[in-house]
């Protein structure tokens, strides 16, 4: 049957249009499955319970929505942590235990196929993830290792260069002590062999130096 186009809301349709949205909302559903489902207890076309939702009800549930939000948070994450107890739980037991729970404990009955696989899927992931993070830590220990062993290597070397070059000092030292001495030694006989000077008297009485060696 075709819907029929009704032009006004009563408080009662807007009522029922929030509190299906808002439900929709807690339960992870979309705000479109919402509209549809208001549209078919209102005989009206999603189309105009989304218009009607967006222009005149949303606003009045502004902190309802946001309290749906993190009711729909809290109930993946519930939902989560269930399928992962309930699934760790069943790997646990032997094999025959694991068939005798899915088949027939009430337990169970929310475990689907696919949360199964879903959470195998997960744990798939954080194995090769783990074993991806072991990889390589004993990789950068590998290589602390290995720059550890290079530093303690050019340490020594450092320490070789300084006593060679602690000897080189001693030995530019002493040179620096031989050439000090054997220049005073030189100033020495140079002074040595210097002569004093000698003089006479010329026949007007006065003092003329003449050379060492002259025949006058």
């Amino acid at each position: 049957m075709a819907k029929v186009r009704q032009d006004a809301w009563s408080h009662e349709d807007d009522l029922l249009l929030a509190e299906t949205v808002l439900r929709h909302i807690r339960e992870g559903s979309t705000q479109l499955n919402a509209f549809e489902e208001v549209g078919d207890a209102l005989n009206r076309t999603s189309a105009a319970c989304g218009f009607r939702w967006n222009a005149e009800v949303r606003n009045k549930y502004i902190d309802a929505i946001e309290l749906a939000k993190r009711q729909r948070k809290e109930r993946k994450r519930a939902q989560a942590t269930q399928i992962k107890q309930e699934t760790t739980r069943a790997f646990s037991q032997p094999v025959r235990q694991q068939s005798s729970l899915v088949m027939e404990s009430p337990e169970t009955s929310e475990i689907t196929l696919e949360n199964v696989i879903h959470f195998l899927q997960l744990l798939q992931k954080d194995y090769y993830a783990s074993n991806q993070s072991i990889r390589k830590a004993e990789q950068l220990q590998e290589e602390n290792s290995g720059l550890k062993e290079k530093i303690a290597s050019l340490e020594r070397e450092l320490s070789l260069t300084n006593k060679k070059l602690t000897t080189v000092e001693e030995d530019y030292k002493t040179f620096i002590q031989i050439m000090e001495r054997a220049r005073k030694m030189t100033v020495l006989d140079d002074q040595g062999s210097v002569k004093s000077p000698s003089f006479k008297m010329d026949k007007n009485g006065n003092l003329e130096q003449f050379a060492h060696g002259s025949s006058n």
